[in-house]
């Protein structure tokens, strides 16, 4: 017979291992499968994001921003630094120790929250049935009367640009390289392309960067990605729209890439390639067919509104699911689902769900944009604030960017909030924190703000969306 649970959570992501944490928190006994093996062959826990993904990233765009600081922007401070050079190697390092020390900081919630963790692969079967194939070959297995799906997801590959060694890399590859490459590829300007572009172009690489949309950042409100591209191409990013990769070759000078554009076909040579072209849901051998498991027309596992599959007793969250691709909405579906089944009541506000680009300057946006509210045929008001004005951002010397709000003509209800500058990542959360209590533009006009902060730009941008703002000149009424 085999070991019965309350609740297995099949993934170790922060989708997955934040539900079984939850789970656990709620009296319920808890199982966690998970299979990845890390850098030094060992069982981790964390997913794509703790080991090749949200963090690994988040390390090195840290430190390739101090090391550019250090090397090209201290002057303006007064500060002189002479013979500054990258120790690739040491930054690789540096990051995998961070890795390592959060993965271990999960196995250790685990112990303490009683959750037992299966190690191998897990595959859903019939009846609530999980075997788990460890990595000896041997398959065991388990029931239990919640099922939580949470095996997140994994980079796309293209036809025409096949990985190869260590010059045509995904993400997780771009991660590890310990010399930087003279010329660099990278396909793909979206969110992890920009990031990983910025990473190896600060330590010293020409990075061109193909995207075969026309438009910039199309999920970004355009104000936001166009004043974005403007800064990416000062900073030395060659951005090329509308580009599409037909072929690639790899011999012994580098990669050789045919793409066309609106002006015919090009060639490109470069020492490596990044394909960062998105990410697609980890579904393969997630179940047995005769489980009948239901799939939507994007290949996502298909849930309602509470996260259940058809399924019953079978719930789906994070990149399994519709929504963005995002750590913290996975982490917070698995509180959701935790919670549901323990009986309780929750709710999770998919429209104020935060997005950041962790480049410099950082894009940070929630809610709807302005293109979306024209679609839609909302009326709206706009107030937007620069950095350039903001006293905080100029005695940090980095004036880039603005806030823009948008709220409701008629109710003043805030809409969405955008960011691109210096730490918007922190900032967004004011904009979140207001949307959640459905609250407006002027609750964030008639708040104080200290000063001097960044985020009185946010206060500022407030009063701009009623021609009132205080730094900057007003709209003619």
């Amino acid at each position: 017979m085999s070991e019965k649970f309350d609740v297995i959570v099949l993934g170790a992501g922060p989708a997955g291992y934040v539900a079984a944490i939850r789970c656990a928190q709620l009296g319920l006994k808890t199982a966690c499968v998970e299979e990845w093996i890390n850098k030094k062959g060992s069982p981790a826990l964390g997913g794509t994001c703790l080991n090749v993904g949200c963090i690994p990233s988040k390390a090195l765009l840290e430190s390739s921003q101090i090391y550019y600081e250090a090397s090209k922007g201290l002057s303006e401070h007064g500060i002189v630094v002479d013979g500054v050079r990258a120790d690739v190697p040491q930054m690789i390092s540096s990051k995998d120790k961070i890795v390592e020390e959060l993965t271990g900081g999960i196995e250790h919630l685990f112990r303490a929250n009683n959750i037992t963790w299966l190690k191998g692969t897990g595959k859903l079967m019939p009846e609530r049935q999980i075997a788990v194939q460890d990595s000896d070959g041997n398959t065991s297995a388990y029931s239990a009367e919640n099922i939580i799906l949470a095996t997140g997801s994994k980079s796309i590959e293209i036809g025409a640009v096949p990985l190869h060694s260590d010059v045509v890399v995904d993400s997780s590859g771009a991660l590890d390289w310990e010399s930087v490459p003279q010329k660099l590829c990278v396909i793909g300007a979206g969110v992890i392309g920009l990031e990983l572009g910025s990473v190896w172009r600060r330590l010293g690489a020409e990075v061109v960067v193909l995207e075969a949309q026309d438009v910039f950042l199309p999920m970004v409100d355009q104000q936001i990605a166009k004043d974005s591209f403007r800064q990416f191409t000062r900073q030395g990013l060659d951005i090329k729209l509308g580009a599409r990769v037909m072929s690639s070759q790899v011999d012994g000078n580098g990669v050789s890439l045919q793409y066309t554009d609106s002006s015919g076909e090009q060639n490109l040579t470069v020492d490596r390639v990044i394909v960062a072209v998105g990410r697609r849901p980890n579904i393969e051998q997630l179940t047995d067919p005769e489980t009948d498991l239901l799939m939507d027309e994007r290949g996502l596992v298909h849930v309602n509104d509470a996260c259940e599959t058809n399924l019953p007793g079978v719930w789906a969250i994070g990149d399994l699911v519709r929504g963005p691709m995002l750590a913290h909405k996975g982490s917070e579906e698995g509180v959701a689902v935790a919670e549901r089944i323990a009986g309780q009541h929750s709710h999770l506000n998919y429209d104020a769900i935060p997005s950041v680009i962790y480049t410099h300057p950082e894009i940070s946006w929630v809610g709807k944009t302005e293109e979306q509210l024209k679609e839609a045929g909302r009326e709206y008001k706009s107030g937007v604030f620069p950095f350039a004005a903001s006293g905080r951002a100029k005695a940090q010397r980095d004036t880039g960017g603005m806030v823009k709000i948008l709220s409701d003509k008629h109710t003043d209800e805030l809409l969405g909030m955008h960011i691109v500058g210096g730490h918007s990542s922190e900032l967004i959360g004011h904009g979140v924190t207001v949307m959640e209590f459905q609250g407006t533009s002027e609750d964030i006009a008639r708040t104080v703000f200290a000063h001097p902060t960044l985020s009185e730009a946010i206060h500022e941008a407030a009063l701009a969306a009623d021609n009132r703002a205080l730094h900057i000149p007003n709209r003619k009424r």
